[in-house]
């Protein structure tokens, strides 16, 4: 590979034909992005607790990298768009949400240092992926990867930002899911939203993988936008209400008992 600085021509990515279906993915994962975004959002307005900040900033993050691949797929790729679309979506979103996970298991002393810790790598990665030379042209209708572009640095940087807080985020949903079971009156939808946030992040750790073994850009924006339903169903599931039915079987009991005894 040739270096842009270096003054040589640099090497161009193949030519690929733009796909209305791609556009149609991007767009459905960013209006899911968001519209979960919004959820976490109002969560936190109303109940300020930290790790729904962190899930906020987080999902903003995520529908940032996918509202820039939504505009690339549709207006075109280009260096300025492929660099955001990296940076919020291969190496920033991720560790935002396991800082919640962090929050929620650990507590909030070790969820602010981690925070804090978290907001200067964060400055540093993107400093390093919006700075890094280019090591190839992006072609408009072909969407490009980072070792297409990219040297070793940001790739590193997304390998590490991505690869730890998923085993984070994965371990301790099914920590929380192995504690749940064990207890007693536990609702199963705790059970179940902690299982489908695991298999979400799964399932977006495996999108990078799926679209380099297959060798097509539908791969991952499928498992982009399933990996985000996903998601986004969970945290539903463990958000619902209880159902009130126990505590109305509750009230109700004893004025029949009283009733009876008279």
């Amino acid at each position: 590979m040739t270096d842009i600085a270096s003054g040589a021509r640099p090497r161009t990515v193949r030519v690929g034909t733009v796909s209305a279906v791609n556009a149609a993915l991007a767009a459905a994962a960013t209006l899911v992005a968001v519209a979960f975004c919004l959820s976490t959002l109002d969560r936190w307005l109303r109940r300020r607790k930290p790790h729904e900040a962190a899930w906020t900033i987080s999902l903003a993050i995520f529908a940032l990298g996918a509202g820039a691949m939504w505009w690339a797929e549709t207006r075109g790729w280009s260096m300025p768009s492929f660099r955001v679309f990296y940076l919020a979506g291969a190496v920033l979103n991720v560790p935002w949400l396991a800082l919640g996970t962090v929050y929620l298991l650990v507590g909030v002393r070790a969820g602010n240092r981690t925070r804090t810790w978290l907001l200067f790598l964060s400055g540093l990665a993107a400093g390093i992926v919006l700075a890094a030379p280019a090591t190839a042209s992006v072609v408009a209708t072909e969407m490009p990867t980072g070792k297409d572009v990219f040297g070793v640095a940001p790739r590193v940087i997304a390998a590490v930002f991505s690869g730890v807080p998923a085993l984070v985020i994965i371990g301790g949903a099914l920590w929380s899911v192995w504690r749940m079971v064990r207890a007693d009156n536990v609702p199963r939808r705790l059970v179940l939203g902690n299982l489908l946030i695991a298999a979400g992040t799964l399932i977006l750790s495996a999108s990078g993988t799926l679209a380099g073994r297959l060798g097509k850009d539908e791969a991952f924006l499928i498992t982009l936008l399933a990996g985000i339903c996903v998601l986004f169903a969970g945290f539903l599931v463990t958000s619902a209400p209880a159902s009130r039915r126990p505590a109305l079987h509750a009230v109700v009991t004893p004025a029949r008992r009283a009733a009876a005894s008279r």
